[in-house]
């Protein structure tokens, strides 16, 4: 009889588990418009804000000199993106801004992406193709986040969020893309906002 009930204990949590996900619904935090940008991807190509619409992407800031963040968090994305492919989900883009375009050609940023697994470097976009004035203002005008060259160093100054930008171009979303705790960066939420954002917008 114990077992009994046990198994239907089980029954009941599995079942709410499950009730709780399909229910979830997308909650944006934040509401900032992305600025019309035209640059230069890793592979030689040119990138627009307009090219990039029609599909959420996660961006993030990095640079390929960097002796601290970056490194941990292009790693993160790339398991964000091993999330998204174990859900199933296929209509995103990751991009990446070099936040050192001076150091960073496209040959540069190809290189420093072939150091990663990366599980589908389709749906990457790591960008350059502009000068520092431009990105310093363009990730506080359109990201609300700090970028910026030091007069002494060749260390840029800049955070390690994720952002999540939905189909129109609109910064919806930010999170922790960097943590020394073994459980900071939460792979799976992300994922989770990215399919049910694609569920909600582009699958009705």
């Amino acid at each position: 009889m114990k077992k009994k009930y046990a198994l239907i204990a089980m029954l009941l949590i599995v079942t709410s588990i499950v009730s709780a996900c399909s229910n979830y619904k997308f909650k944006a935090s934040t509401n900032y418009e992305i600025e019309p940008f035209t640059v230069t991807n890793h592979r030689g190509e040119e990138v627009t804000l307009e090219d990039l619409k029609g599909k959420p992407w996660l961006a993030m800031f990095i640079f390929t000199n960097c002796e601290t963040i970056c490194s941990p968090m292009t790693y993160n994305m790339t398991e964000v993106q091993n999330a998204l492919i174990e859900r199933g989900v296929e209509d995103y883009n990751i991009v990446a801004f070099s936040v050192d375009p001076a150091t960073d050609s496209p040959e540069v940023l190809t290189k420093y992406l072939e150091f990663y697994e990366v599980p589908d470097e389709s749906k990457w976009q790591v960008l350059t193709g502009y000068d520092q004035a431009w990105i310093e203002q363009f990730a506080v005008n359109s990201f609300k986040t700090l970028v910026k060259m030091p007069e002494n160093s060749d260390q840029v100054l800049h955070q390690s969020y994720f952002f999540l930008v939905d189909e129109k171009g609109i910064n919806v979303k930010s999170y922790s893309g960097y943590s020394e705790q073994e459980d900071g960066v939460s792979y799976d939420t992300i994922a989770i906002d990215m399919e049910t954002l694609i569920e909600e917008r582009l699958k009705k």
